[in-house]
């Protein structure tokens, strides 16, 4: 586990090439990557969100693709389409997600058929066209992007989509200091060109089936529980964290363990994953948005009123 562990601290080094002064934001999509999840990236346009998922699919050596989603596009694009050939038979071109890093560019601005259209794919990892249903390569991640709601052109996507994302992260601007560094590596080219191959397909498998079989103790599993729960019976809330989400956290929670160096979770790791996991899963209730109360107000507030257990590591 240990040399896997400094393969993927290879990988943090190499996007951090491109990506200045956002580690966390690096180690979190880094930790849904090995819990076999996907990510949306949200924030305003020009902060680095296409930049961080070709630095992430240059490194891993993953075969990627990139769909900006305007208005225009539709599922086929997306999952591709039959066509009649020739000699009379039908013949399945592949959609833009027959790849191993699928980039959804500015997600939020398509139409919802199209949007709808992933939900098969990222969910089950298969793509139906014509009632025939094809495996997609492995691994296969979803990074999307979406621009703050309330941008030109921009639409909600609906909570059966949100939920399948595993986390949800926000850039956010550089610091002056980050953003100086930024324009001194431009000078040199484009840093995205000093990106290298640290990592491979079968690699990244590997690891993701170590996450996979991480060991997480009972009372974790019950801290788990109580802060989902709490989100259900949270008064501020109009909707709390579905099952699909409490299974989310779990795998993320792994993630960081094993981000760490770890081969069981302890209550720190659940944690420093619940807001990202969570607050995209959540809906504010009428009285959060008269109070001006913010999702990470309420995700704070529920980590500060379950307790976290306390394991002794056996002798």
């Amino acid at each position: 586990m240990e040399e896997q562990y400094m393969d993927i601290e290879k990988v943090m080094q190499e996007i951090k090439k491109v990506i200045v002064g956002k580690d966390e934001i690096i180690e979190k999509v880094l930790m849904a990557i090995l819990a076999g999840g996907h990510v949306l990236i949200e924030d305003i346009p020009g902060v680095g969100k296409t930049t961080l998922a070709l630095a992430i699919s240059k490194a891993m050596q993953l075969d990627y693709r990139r769909m900006q989603f305007t208005p225009d596009v539709l599922p086929s694009d997306v999952l591709g389409f039959q066509m009649l050939s020739h000699d009379g038979r039908t013949q399945y071109h592949p959609g833009s997600v027959m790849c191993n890093l699928f980039l959804a560019d500015e997600i939020n601005r398509t139409s919802s058929k199209t949007q709808s259209a992933l939900l098969e794919v990222m969910e089950e990892g298969n793509v139906t066209v014509d009632g025939v249903t094809r495996p997609l390569p492995k691994p296969f991640i979803v990074i999307a992007t979406q621009n703050p709601i309330g941008s030109v052109g921009t639409q909600m996507l609906p909570e059966s989509q949100m939920d399948r994302f595993m986390v949800r992260v926000t850039m956010g601007y550089p610091d002056a200091m980050s953003e100086i560094d930024m324009l001194k590596d431009r000078e040199e080219g484009n840093p995205l060109e000093r990106v290298g191959n640290v990592l491979g397909k079968s690699e990244l498998l590997m690891m993701q089936e170590s996450v996979e079989n991480t060991y997480i103790h009972d009372a974790v599993y019950r801290y788990i529980a109580g802060l989902v729960q709490k989100t259900r019976e949270n008064d501020m809330l109009a909707l709390g964290v579905s099952p699909r989400g409490t299974i989310a956290l779990t795998n993320m929670s792994k993630a960081a363990a094993y981000m760490a160096g770890r081969n069981y979770v302890i209550p720190d790791d659940v944690k420093k994953v619940f807001c990202e996991v969570t607050q995209h899963r959540m809906l504010l209730s009428p009285r959060a948005r008269i109070n001006r109360t913010t999702m990470a107000d309420v995700a704070k507030g529920i980590l500060s009123c379950v307790s976290a257990p306390k394991l002794q590591r056996k002798a």
